[in-house]
């Protein structure tokens, strides 16, 4: 007997637990009703009368290394659940607030600047029909122009897609609004392209409309250059190039001088020292009629830019895909904008 309780002495004090049910299994071990001790105390019986005395002691102090064991561990179990749990009746944290998302950053900014200037903003169905998205946008069906927009049509109802722009909202703000009108519809859009750092198949655009009566091309001119120079600066300089949309006559894509003073601009650039940063043009006279507005007594112009597009020339981002990722080191990057 004095063996084995001097050998389970050893193996008591050499006991390290790493876990809470690892120590409960040893106290159920030592201490259970069919435990060690339990048995060393009925085995004293059988002992001789003058070694009951020293077995007696021998066993208590193996029940004492167990206790003590038991409840220096246990201690430090309770404190590491109590350093991890969650105490609700503390009071919040206020140093550590999110951030908008780059993307809401820059379109809110391009909200506010056409807000000076008397734009409302207009919204609109994301799942648009075929008319207000192709049809009234001087695209009837088998337009070859279509092809330039790749679709994603609803399978359930071929009239229904995911809207390709938001010109679709122009259309329903026509149709419900008689001129003057001066909107923007901001707002994500859908088209059906291979993934990479310059495309996506989810993006956002902002498109504005202007509609009164004498509207002229300089006035669509002197709105596009005072964007221009509220969103990248005073010294700005823009250029507009003949282009071709269906649903504007004449058309133009506007370019901002970015300049060469690095390897990045002449990458970026290709060499020009131009980038592109929207289209825009003349609302043709079908349109209009399409929408029940008389194209002999008012005429207006139509811009539209990707907001994505704006967000990497003005933060420096190369990789399209890093705004839909949700990578929390990108954008913290923006939490003090």
């Amino acid at each position: 007997m004095f063996s084995q309780i001097e050998q389970l002495l050893k193996e008591v004090n050499s006991f390290y637990p790493k876990s809470k049910e690892e120590l409960e299994a040893f106290r159920v071990k030592y201490l259970g009703k069919k435990g060690l001790l339990s048995s060393l105390f009925n085995g004293l019986k059988e002992a001789a009368p003058h070694d009951k005395k020293s077995a007696g002691l021998s066993i208590n102090n193996l029940k004492n290394a167990v206790l003590n064991k038991i409840n220096s561990h246990k201690n430090t179990f309770e404190q590491v659940i109590k350093k991890n749990s969650i105490d609700t009746s503390r009071p919040i944290r206020l140093n550590s607030f999110g951030s908008r998302h780059p993307i809401s950053l820059i379109k809110n900014q391009i909200i506010d600047i056409f807000k000076k200037i008397g734009f409302g903003i207009s919204e609109g169905p994301e799942i648009e029909d075929d008319w207000h998205n192709f049809s009234a946008l001087n695209l009837p069906k088998e337009h070859p122009a279509r092809d330039m927009q790749d679709t994603f049509f609803l399978q359930t109802n071929p009239d229904l897609l995911l809207r390709t722009h938001t010109s679709s909202v122009q259309v329903r703000h026509m149709e419900n609004n008689p001129p003057p009108i001066r909107t923007i519809s901001p707002g994500r859009v859908y088209r059906n392209e291979v993934i990479s750092a310059r495309a996506h198949c989810l993006f956002h655009q902002i498109e504005g409309l202007y509609i009164d009566e004498r509207v002229s091309f300089a006035d669509l001119k002197q709105t596009i250059m005072y964007f221009a120079k509220e969103m990248f600066g005073e010294e700005t300089r823009i250029r507009l190039r003949p282009s071709f949309f269906p649903f504007t006559e004449p058309s133009a894509e506007v370019d901002i001088y970015w300049g060469l003073k690095n390897d990045s601009d002449y990458r970026i650039t290709k060499g020009t020292g131009w980038l592109e940063i929207l289209g825009c043009g003349m609302v043709d006279p079908n349109v209009l009629e399409n929408c029940k507005i008389n194209s002999k007594t008012h005429s207006g112009f139509a811009f539209g830019m990707g907001i994505e597009r704006i967000a990497m020339l003005k933060y420096g981002v190369t990789d399209l895909r890093l705004f839909f990722e949700n990578d929390v080191r990108f954008l913290k990057q923006f939490s003090a904008l």
